[in-house]
């Protein structure tokens, strides 16, 4: 017997689940079909576990320099499988939290695999399900690249999966996970390597941010090798083995980590036969208002190939039930100025363009404001890491269109600034402004001649 429903949500992370939970809420009837857990990678396998280890390991930072303000303390040593039976503690909690969530808001929940047989008709099993509306928030999986010895190494799925704390580690990859696993790891006491294809580290952030990053990480400890090309993995009697194409060799490492990207969950769900068309990359093209070209089914989050990002698709989510279910038919998401915070050692944030992108799209009518120093936490400190902060702004009135952080707390100072960026603030709205007082986020406040003009460049 088939069952009907106003709205199908295929994929229970966050996009899936906002859709549903706001269609339910204006009174429709839905399902949501999830093989595993709900919650998706942000809850189980990204975000929140990464942000627990991510305070754990700033613990340990914080005992370490303690001893440079007076407080005699000194580490012992980690307790691995207690931070990560704390972890999952947290994490089972979330998990049962949406389960009764769902149930209470009288979402139909299914356990297993969709696959389309019309457009209108998933399968998962034996069972078919219809609706009016459906839409495939399927989310990603980690890329393991093809080549030899690659089923050495492990993901990030692999990395939450560890019972015990690796000695020494390669990571492969310089973008968002693979700096944040390789802050985590060393800041708790691993030895890392990180090995990236491209020429700096985050290659899509400000060559200011970059740069940065990578003093701080090498000041760390941490060894990085820039366009490095990995052709296998290996093992000797040393232990794991990078082998690059150009004939260089890292080795002696207990583990290895891919985090080289993600790629769309959706070459199981059978589009073809909804008539979905498809990227080759996996990517499901949709329009601003995540429509696909089939009428009636749509796609949200990162199977869309637009910001990879929990709150994106939890917007995406929430404004497409909106218009469908509340009379709303101008409501979208605007993908424009998106803040996003990398989860570093310390936290890297920004929103807006680059300096190179701000150039291409504003040419000569930049202004760019710089601040770089040791924050006021590490005044007792012989090695803090540094801060350094970017104000990109445009045209005569001086608007802000790109800032861009590393440092201690910039992860919770971007949030407010991003406002500011959203409504239109210029500089000078920013310098009309008070600053705080001592703290770093008033240096954004306080910046007074720009270091270049337009024409010039650091990159």
């Amino acid at each position: 017997m088939t069952q009907h429903f106003d709205l199908i949500a295929i994929g229970g992370g966050s996009g899936g689940l906002a859709v549903a939970e706001k269609a339910a809420q204006l009174g429709r009837r839905v399902a949501l079909i999830e093989a595993a857990k709900l919650g998706g990678t942000c809850v189980n396998a990204g975000c929140v576990p990464k942000k627990v280890m991510w305070y754990a390991a700033n613990l340990a930072a914080a005992v370490a320099d303690a001893p440079d303000y007076g407080v005699q303390v000194q580490a012992s040593g980690l307790d691995w499988g207690k931070l990560v039976a704390g972890r999952d503690r947290y994490i089972a909690a979330i998990n049962r939290y949406w389960d009764d969530y769902v149930e209470r808001l009288g979402i139909t929940c299914v356990n297993g695999l969709a696959r389309f047989v019309d457009a209108r008709t998933v399968a998962v099993g034996d069972q078919h399900y219809t609706a009016d509306h459906i839409v495939i928030a399927t989310g990603g999986r980690p890329i393991v690249p093809r080549m030899p010895g690659a089923e050495l190494g492990i993901t990030s799925d692999g990395f939450f999966a560890l019972e015990r704390q690796p000695k020494r580690v390669a990571i492969i990859g310089g973008g968002y996970i693979g700096v944040e696993l390789a802050g985590v790891l060393s800041a708790l006491g691993t030895e890392i390597t990180i090995v990236a294809l491209e020429d700096r580290l985050l290659a899509l952030f400000d060559p200011l941010i970059s740069a940065t990053l990578a003093e701080n990480m090498q000041q760390h400890g941490i060894d990085i090798h820039l366009q490095f090309e990995v052709a296998a993995i290996e093992r000797d009697a040393q232990g794991l083995v990078l082998a690059a194409r150009d004939g260089q060799r890292l080795t002696g490492f207990d583990q290895v980590i891919w985090a080289v990207g993600r790629t769309p969950n959706t070459r199981a769900l059978n589009l073809e036969a909804a008539g979905i068309r498809l990227e080759p990359s996996g990517v499901i093209p949709t329009d601003a208002y995540q429509n696909t070209n089939v009428p009636g089914l749509y796609a949200i989050g990162d199977v869309t190939g637009r910001e990879p990002l929990t709150p994106v698709a939890i917007a995406a989510g929430r404004r497409l039930a909106e218009r469908l279910f509340n009379d709303r038919p101008d409501l979208k998401l605007d993908y424009e100025n998106v803040p996003t915070v990398v989860f570093a050692h310390p936290p890297i944030g920004k929103v807006g363009l680059t300096e190179p992108e701000a150039r291409e799209r504003y040419g000569d009518s930049l202004s760019i404001y710089e601040t770089r120093f040791t924050p006021m936490r590490y005044s007792l400190n012989a090695h803090g890491p540094k801060t350094a902060m970017k104000l990109i702004c445009a045209g005569e009135d001086e608007k802000v269109v790109g800032i861009h952080l590393i440092g201690d707390g910039v992860d919770e100072m971007l949030q407010g600034f991003a406002v500011a960026v959203k409504m239109g603030a210029t500089k000078s709205d920013l310098d009309n402004t008070v600053a705080i007082h001592p703290c770093s986020a008033e240096e954004l406040v306080t910046l007074k001649e720009p270091v270049r003009r337009s024409g010039q460049t650091n990159t």
